[in-house]
């Protein structure tokens, strides 16, 4: 029987997971691999957000914000720099680390860092919505879209996949 396939066999690395065939250190660098894909998506939005919004108090029409307008941008442009933070911790994280043998450490360590940016993320594009929609329409429905959008990344962004993760993962 082949050595890599016999559970008797397995160093102590193996996992004995039935659905993967991998060990603890293999299955970090598989991690590590999807961690990053998903940092890439995430890291775009709000690098071209954030790059945007700093040119924005530039503008002739920055001057002519109102205080509450100033102080929705203030904070938007705050936690866009903390969600591209958390967002780029994971690299800055994985080359202090490299070579220590820590991955399956380092993949937990960035895997937080990633969902505190996506939170981050959440507030940056919340509050970048209202300001816009407060400057260019001055509605009252201002309140209502940006809550009805802000439901809508809840959903698609933790709603969806926590019921997912709920009703297709045993407790195990």
């Amino acid at each position: 029987m082949d050595e890599g396939r016999d559970p008797a066999r397995r160093d102590a690395g193996r996992r004995t997971d039935p659905g993967r065939d991998e060990s603890t250190e293999e299955r970090a660098d598989r991690q590590w691999q999807e961690l990053l894909q998903e940092i890439r998506v995430a890291q775009t939005g709000v690098q071209i957000l954030f790059g945007f919004l700093l040119t924005v108090a530039f503008t002739q029409h920055f001057q002519t914000l109102s205080g509450t307008d100033r102080a929705i941008y203030v904070v938007t442009v705050v936690a866009g720099s903390l969600a591209a933070g958390a967002l780029i911790g994971p690299v800055s994280f994985h080359r202090i680390v490299s070579g220590r043998r820590i991955k399956p450490e380092a993949v937990l360590w960035a895997s937080r860092l990633t969902f505190t940016g996506i939170v981050l993320l959440l507030a940056t594009f919340t509050s970048a919505l209202l300001l816009v929609l407060r400057v260019a329409t001055h509605g009252v429905l201002v309140p209502c879209l940006v809550s009805a959008v802000a439901a809508w990344y809840l959903l698609c962004w933790f709603a969806l996949p926590l019921w997912a993760r709920d009703r297709h993962t045993d407790d195990e």
